[in-house]
């Protein structure tokens, strides 16, 4: 019961134009005062616990009738316009300008104002500066990062000397005051470069919090970094030109590079002298944050932060074997401050519960580009949880507008060439093409046929998104989650896109709360063995003898729609099955480490079902064919929970809905033999003709 992996795929309005901050008197009591020059940021100095707002923002996916009465997606205006409203790298440097002002005083604790609405059950995000200690690092995050999570940011002032065990003890007593407060809720501490270091440090020393540690470019490499190298340079630097022309660079990252910025010119289309002009314009705005740099790292400010980072480096280097918290460590493959991505690797082997994501065109400072979303990054690597253990239906967030458009756009190549084609039974019995015979309600469980790799589900999720604004939720092997420490070699990187449209893990909890929250859940129990079969299968079932779902589904009332899907042997020609590859030893020896690397399904199973070995079948691609899919006539169990308790009469369900599987498969095969466009040339002069956003014609159902 089981799917194969697949490639998917502001602040309120009284705070302006006046900004209120938060400090504490001397009483110990919380003074509000009003200053029109201080930027949206709320104070608290005290290690006091964070409440949660009482705003709620959720997003939804909604269906509205037209006057046709056919379903529409509806874009969720307030999240679409909080992307077009993120900030830049210039909201940073004015907000560093205006905290660091009136700096001074110790380090302390600030929550920025845009990140007030989180619902009350928010973990608690804490973020830990890298080498400006100003604490706005996430500036360009604030807004998605504040609908989630209770959002805190340590402020380390300019000419504060404070220790590095100094200000790891000032982070354990913010953790263990939060954790005595909400013990059930984790903490997150987000850190990069020095605040990674100090992450890990409080992760070492307290192991009975639960911690999750997301660190970017962790600075644990310092000692193989061109910034040793550097400390001796600096003390004979009689000014700071050279060196905060050299931090401008890794703050803008590569998108502050000179020649990056002529060549996008060129990409453009832009002329010579607008190339010139845009060019001259950049390096203005870039020069212009050299007095805010100046601020943020004089002379001596700088060579204290680069001991601090050599402190840093040794003391959570020594600790890393205490160190038992959940982990995401972010790499920049173009950091030009640390060897992040080797770190990462390394890291990654020393600590027993860690994943790692390469950013492989970012920059040191990667949570100040455009292209990063740090919330999509958590939801896609299934980071985000509000209790002790992830809960993969109630912590699920809905995609975004953005990030479907995104998961669409990176698809739309498999759209244009397969044109997939979908039909729906009505209650009446009768084919439609597209989706209206699919319920309005569910819950519903999809149960169909797993093609080879799964590449059938690359254009059906985005389509029913697109059709009747449904996400369908696949119920996935436990591969693309985790994998057996020490075992095996998946990168779960490559199923983020899979987990961030809400795929979950194989479990029967899972399957339970999936129909008890009336989802739209799909199904295979072909697994493994019919995503990965031999040469001569396609289209085959491969089921286990008894039923697995029928009186799961039954228990909720659940709609059973089976479907088929064909194509596959359309759009490629399976050549070295896993039956070749077994008898080569190199290859034997591989598919038993990968198989032996992932979590076993089924082992009280025996057939075929049972046989899920973990092998890439080598195929050759043809000249793309198309995609169909049919999907039959509910099957109602609403009312029949007490009857199909009964083995026997929940096992002649389970074999009506194979046999419609097999019916939908036939009945596909044989429709596309008639399909005057089932060829790609035909498609694609149907398109050229008509617009490439054109519906393509297909056979009669």
């Amino acid at each position: 019961m089981a799917t194969i992996g697949v490639c998917l795929f502001s602040a309120p309005a009284d705070f302006s134009p006046v900004f209120r901050r938060h400090v504490v008197s001397a009483s110990g009591k919380l003074v509000k005062l009003w200053n029109p020059f201080l930027k949206p940021l709320a104070v608290w100095t005290e290690e006091q616990p964070s409440t949660a707002a009482t705003t709620t923002t959720t997003r939804n996916f909604v269906e509205k009738k037209t006057s046709s009465d056919d379903e529409e997606r509806v874009d969720d205006v307030e999240e679409s316009d909080s992307y077009k409203r993120r900030k830049s790298l210039k909201d940073y440097l004015d907000e560093a300008k205006e905290l660091i002002r009136s700096d001074g005083g110790q380090p302390h604790w600030f929550c920025p104002i845009e990140c007030g609405c989180h619902t009350p059950d928010s973990p608690l995000l804490l973020y830990l500066p890298g080498m400006d200690g100003v604490g706005l690092g996430l500036t360009m995050q604030h807004q998605r990062l504040g609908k989630i999570f209770d959002v805190w940011c340590l402020h380390i002032p300019v000419k504060d000397r404070t220790s590095f065990t100094g200000l790891v003890k000032l982070i354990e007593k913010k953790v263990k005051v939060e954790n005595s407060h909400l013990p059930k809720r984790p903490i997150y501490l987000v850190g990069e470069s020095l605040g990674a270091c100090l992450a890990l440090a409080v992760a070492s020393r307290n192991p009975q919090i639960d911690l999750i540690l997301i660190l970017s470019n962790p600075a644990t490499s310092y000692s193989n970094s061109v910034l040793q190298q550097t400390v001796p340079l600096l003390g004979l630097i009689p000014d700071q030109v050279t060196s905060l022309c050299y931090m401008l660079s890794l703050i803008t990252g590569p998108s502050g590079d000179p020649w990056k910025m002529v060549m996008d010119s060129v990409v453009k289309g832009l002329s010579l002298q607008s190339t010139v002009e845009e060019l001259s314009q950049n390096l203005v705005k870039l020069s212009s944050y050299l007095p805010v740099l100046a601020d943020i790292f004089p002379k001596e400010t700088l060579l204290w932060k680069l001991e601090l980072l050599k402190s840093a480096s040794a003391y959570a280097n020594a600790r890393l074997h205490a160190v038992k918290a959940q982990t995401l460590i972010l790499c920049s493959g173009k950091d030009q401050l640390l060897p992040s991505q080797e770190e990462g690797q390394r890291l990654c082997h020393a600590l027993p519960n860690c994943q790692m994501r390469m950013l492989e065109n970012s920059g040191h400072f990667l949570f100040m580009e455009d292209g990063v979303d740090l919330v999509t990054i958590i939801k896609g690597a299934s980071f985000y949880r509000r209790g002790n253990n992830l809960d993969y239906v109630s912590d699920f967030m809905l995609p975004t507008t953005p990030e479907f458009n995104k998961v669409f756009e990176n698809m739309r190549w498999m759209s244009v060439v397969t044109s997939p084609v979908m039909f729906s039974t009505l209650e009446d019995g009768k084919i439609v093409r597209g989706l209206s015979g699919i319920p309005s309600e569910g819950p519903v469980l999809f149960v169909g046929y797993h093609n080879l790799l799964g590449f059938e589900v690359m254009p059906l999720i985005p389509q029913f998104l697109l059709e009747r604004n449904i996400l369908v939720r696949g119920i996935a092997h436990p591969m693309m989650f985790y994998q057996q420490r020490e075992r095996g070699s998946l990168d779960l990187s490559s199923f983020d896109t899979v987990r961030l449209m809400g795929a979950v893990p194989v479990s029967a909890s899972n399957f339970y709360r999936l129909m008890s929250s009336k989802s739209y859940a799909l199904l295979y129990p072909g697994g493994v063995r019919e995503a990965l079969h031999r040469k001569g299968e396609e289209y085959k079932l491969f089921w286990p003898e008894q039923s697995e779902f029928v009186r799961m589904a039954a228990r909720f009332g659940a709609k059973i729609i089976p479907f088929g899907a064909v194509g596959e042997d359309d759009i490629a020609e399976l050549v070295f099955d896993y039956n070749d590859q077994m008898k080569i030893p190199y290859l034997k020896s591989i598919i038993e480490e990968e198989t032996n690397g992932v979590i076993k399904l089924r082992t009280d199973a025996s057939g075929e079902v049972a046989n899920q070995q973990m092998h890439w079948p080598y195929f050759v691609p043809k000249v793309p064919g198309r995609f169909y899919y049919h999907f039959g006539k509910p099957i109602e169990t609403e009312g029949m929970k007490h009857e199909l308790r009964d083995r026997e009469k929940s096992h002649e369900l389970y074999l009506q809905v194979k046999s419609e599987v097999e019916k939908s498969l036939a009945y596909l095969k044989e429709k596309r033999e008639h399909d005057p466009y089932r060829k790609l040339l035909p498609r694609l002069v149907y398109l050229a003709t008509n617009g490439f956003t054109s519906e393509v014609p297909t056979f009669e159902p």
